[in-house]
């Protein structure tokens, strides 16, 4: 595989795969669950933190160990059955999860654009089938593109960011910390802190990369650093405006926030602002999902731990891509947008993800106490006290997604184990 993505690539994939829908989304789900205008940005701002004490921890892994991302540190770690049941999740379902939603959100706001909505489906499935191809000329093109794409992504929210600071109304207040309606400060924090978490959700799937940066000892701990940083900048900020601009009340559960703040700054445009924010959006993160999940089956083929691994460990000598790699997410992304339960999928997946976090996590310490002598071009500050904070994050997203979802992560989790038949029989045929 080719080694052609540099910093700034590698970066626009990670904020490219973050800032999707949720930014203009997820101000109504958890004003709702907080009953508070200043808990709603204490939550992101802690959502940030908890991220970011992660994204510090796991970059020294990423600085000491010369392997191809996450699935190799937990193989490195703890065995080669961790990194394969990760990988193993992140193909059956995550990736092609989360490219198909995206890619469906976007077809529907294509068609409510054009007025009409029998299209939102086709337009859904050329859009990823599009992203594929696009992909498949080759992977310095594509991250080129990804990098395009985040750029332009991210001008209406800066857009938002700026007019709203300047902007006269001011219905936030920092000493709104009650919430209302008499919810225990606990289940307002807990709820909104779990919606806002997973809106930062697909930063560990950039490690994906480290095969083909040019520089990924060095590089990949700058891109988790600097990604989660202005992730957490944008979101704050951006959230921090819908609040100043527009009274609590009518943001409450209201998931058209970003829209008519718009309105109010922009005018009429305002509207169109927002829906090609949202489609830019869209089709920046499938793009990322699907450039960093078509490498997790060449990973894991590396090995000889999947059905057909000859031709999913070949990557196309003049353009860098594992072409079979990207056949199968494309398959699989068009099956789930097709069914239409991508969402589900990916409520299943939350637990075992987060799971999977939680060990990328203790890599660190493991490490640090059983390979004293390894370069670390980058240790995590503040240690032990980072990833102590970022594990009582991923800790607490198990435990309430277990609460609030106990089938579904049940499930996940059965999905998930149903790679381990694979995985015995090609360590037994690999023998």
């Amino acid at each position: 595989m080719k080694k052609e993505i540099t910093f700034a690539q590698g970066l626009a994939t990670l904020v490219g795969s973050v800032i999707g829908v949720g930014v203009f989304f997820k101000i109504g789900t958890i004003s709702h669950q907080t009953n508070s205008a200043g808990l709603t940005i204490f939550v992101w701002l802690l959502a940030g933190f908890l991220s970011l004490a992660s994204g510090l921890t796991i970059a020294e892994v990423a600085a000491e160990l010369p392997v191809n991302g996450s699935i190799q540190y937990l193989e490195y770690t703890y065995g080669s059955i961790w990194g394969f049941l990760f990988g193993w999740a992140q193909i059956i379902v995550y990736f092609p999860a989360e490219a198909g939603a995206s890619s469906s959100i976007f077809g529907t706001q294509a068609s409510n654009l054009f007025g009409n909505k029998i299209a939102a489906l086709p337009i859904s499935l050329c859009m990823i089938t599009f992203i594929f191809l696009t992909n498949l000329l080759g992977t310095k093109f594509s991250s080129k593109l990804q990098s395009i794409v985040t750029v332009i992504k991210v001008i209406p929210l800066i857009l938002i960011i700026i007019f709203g600071l300047m902007a006269p109304e001011q219905h936030f207040s920092f000493t709104s910390f009650a919430s209302k309606n008499a919810v225990p400060l606990v289940t307002a924090i807990s709820g909104g802190l779990l919606s806002a978490l997973f809106a930062f959700d697909g930063w560990v799937s950039v490690t994906n990369l480290a095969g083909d940066l040019k520089n990924p000892q060095k590089d990949m701990a700058k891109i988790l650093i600097w990604g989660l940083g202005i992730v957490t900048a944008i979101y704050v900020l951006v959230n921090f405006v819908f609040l100043k601009i527009l009274p609590f009340n009518s943001i409450f559960g209201n998931q058209n926030t970003a829209f008519n703040t718009s309105i109010k700054l922009f005018g009429n445009m305002g509207g169109k602002l927002v829906t090609i924010g949202i489609l830019i959006s869209c089709y920046g993160a499938a793009n990322a999902f699907m450039l960093t999940g078509m490498r997790a089956p060449y990973i894991l083929a590396q090995n000889n731990l999947l059905p057909f691994s000859k031709k999913f460990k070949q990557a196309n000598k003049k353009t860098g891509v594992p072409v079979w790699g990207a056949v199968t997410i494309w398959i699989i992304t068009m099956l789930m947008i097709s069914l239409g339960n991508f969402d589900i999928l990916t409520d299943m997946l939350v637990f075992v993800m987060w799971f999977f976090t939680i060990m990328l996590t203790l890599c660190q310490p493991v490490l640090r106490r059983r390979k004293p002598n390894l370069k670390r071009p980058f240790k995590v500050p503040f240690y032990p006290i980072t990833p102590i904070i970022a594990l009582a994050g991923g800790i607490f997203i198990i435990i309430m997604t277990i609460i609030n979802q106990f089938w579904l992560s049940l499930i996940g989790s059965g999905l998930t184990a149903l790679g381990l038949p694979i995985y015995f029989y090609k360590k037994k045929q690999n023998k």
